[in-house]
């Protein structure tokens, strides 16, 4: 038996111990026992209506690599955007200090001063700096200056053109999706082969619809060629200054009150029945955005209440009136006068389309998936009174009336402005996150401008992590014992076997 035994036991056992060893050689001890080591990124999105800090992560040995930036935390600043401080000193820069106190504890202290920090304003400082060019220029020095206090790699505070915040959103879209590189079964950087997808985004000053054409873009201002992994998009990218939620919203109330007349009362068709505001002319006509639509005389102090009626129809025809579908010099436009190619593919829409369309699903019981059902959502919502919405929504009381307003305006930019129909409607997705990576230009802003986006194709072989390595020792081991406690088990059972005999 002992002969027998040896014979059957000895091979396996050497056969586990070379196994183990070659391993052992292959990758060092410390790669399975240590997690990865890694850098990171931050990126303070300034939004007309807030700011929100995202900080980003990827291994430190694929610096040069891709599909492998996600999102490590978020932290949104309290408070208006930074263009809300204009006039108060100081305000814009100690607003932020929560959040960058935040990113001392998410990220590591060894890795402080290797984390490139970016500050990005869009569409309300865009407006601050048409409007108050001075006051614009103090706060981004002054947002600067707090960020230069930090222990960070500060890469500067800058505001972003209307284009630029539609590409990145673009690229942040894609990128997440892995429709540029994806990391195969086989441990290589492979290129799907997929089409792309189209970015719709609705942010508080300013909309932005980006997309890959392969038609020709008349107006050369919305053209963006980019070059990613060896292959060249030809992107159509239009920003809409003014037609963000909020500004959206004033615009309406400033129609509403030049057509009535600056009296005290406006009636007001997009708000519930059941709702009435009060306010200081000069909360509907401080904005460049409504500048042409002021009322003369004009007191700034001057007091209004908007009396809400809830009623679609109404709505919908002022709603209409802040587009203008009556001029294009082009083949073909959207609205104002801005040339606009067919839309093609599918589209995500992300910000305040994702809260909207959130809301109608929540309140009417409708996913919007096609121009009726957006249509037949939004009839409902708006002809609801306030306490009905009340009751539906609670959590969303300081935003109730506004939500009607969205939806009509969101019907007619998507329907009669960009073209969606009941073919291209239903290939629009609309997501906050994909993962745990919330959806916006940041992730994109950040990309491109750490050098994480190569422009040409890579040969690159990337090795498995080392848990992923530690998981198939671990099945080595295992499966090599179980064919060993088979050999062993045989091997009694011939001893038994030949003992009867």
């Amino acid at each position: 038996m002992s002969t027998q035994y040896r014979q059957v036991i000895a091979p396996a056992v050497f056969l586990l111990l070379g196994i183990a060893g070659i391993l052992l050689v292959v990758i060092p001890i410390d790669d399975v026992r240590e997690p990865p080591q890694f850098m990171y990124g931050v990126v303070l999105d300034a939004g007309s209506s807030h700011t929100a800090m995202y900080i980003y992560k990827w291994p430190a040995d694929k610096q040069n690599g891709t599909g492998i930036v996600t999102q490590h935390s978020e932290c949104h600043v309290k408070g208006g955007g930074v263009s809300s401080y204009a006039g108060e000193r100081g305000g814009a820069g100690r607003s932020l200090e929560p959040c960058l106190d935040q990113a001392l504890k998410d990220i590591p202290k060894s890795r402080h001063h290797l984390t490139p920090l970016y500050l990005g304003a869009t569409a309300g400082m865009r407006l601050l700096n048409i409007s108050k060019p001075i006051e614009s220029e103090k706060i981004l020095k002054e947002v600067g200056s707090k960020l230069h206090t930090y222990p960070f790699d500060f890469r500067g505070a800058t505001i972003l053109s209307g284009q630029e915040e539609g590409a990145y959103g673009w690229v942040t879209v894609n990128y997440l999706l892995e429709n540029f590189i994806k990391y195969g079964f086989a441990g290589h950087w492979l290129s799907p082969g997929r089409d792309t997808v189209g970015a719709l985004d609705f942010g508080g000053a300013s909309t932005q619809i980006t997309f890959e054409t392969a038609d020709v873009v008349e107006d050369k201002s919305n053209v963006m060629e980019l070059r990613l992994y060896g292959r060249d998009y030809h992107l159509y990218t239009q920003s809409f200054l003014c037609y963000g939620r909020d500004q959206v919203l004033r615009r309406l109330l400033a129609h509403l009150v030049k057509n009535q007349g600056a009296g005290p009362h406006v009636s007001h068709p997009c708000y519930p029945a059941g709702f009435n505001v009060s306010m200081k002319l000069d909360k509907v006509f401080d904005s460049p955005c409504t500048a042409d639509q002021m009322p003369t005389p004009y007191s700034p102090q001057d007091p209004l209440t908007v009396i809400g009626t809830g009623h679609y129809q109404h709505c919908l025809g002022n709603m209409s009136k802040i587009f203008s579908f009556d001029r294009c010099s082009f083949s073909k436009c959207s609205f104002d006068g801005v040339f606009q190619p067919n839309v093609t593919g599918s589209f995500m829409a992300f910000s305040a389309f994702f809260y909207t369309h959130v809301f109608l699903q929540r309140t009417t019981g409708i996913t919007v998936t096609s121009p009726t059902l957006l249509e037949g959502a939004t009839h409902t919502v708006c002809n609801m009174g306030y306490q009905e919405m009340l009751e539906k929504a609670p959590d969303q009381k300081g935003r109730l009336q506004d939500y009607c307003a969205a939806s009509v305006f969101i019907q007619v930019l998507m329907l009669q402005g960009y073209g969606f129909d009941e073919l291209s409607f239903p290939r629009i997705s609309f997501q906050r996150k994909a993962g745990d990576t919330s959806i916006g230009w940041a992730l994109g802003y950040m990309l491109s401008l750490s050098s994480l986006l190569p422009g040409e194709s890579m040969g690159l072989r990337k090795a498995l992590r080392p848990e992923a390595w530690a998981g198939l020792i671990f099945l080595f081991v295992f499966l090599i014992l179980i064919v060993s406690g088979y050999l062993l088990l045989k091997t009694c059972q011939k001893k038994d076997s030949d003992s009867i005999i």
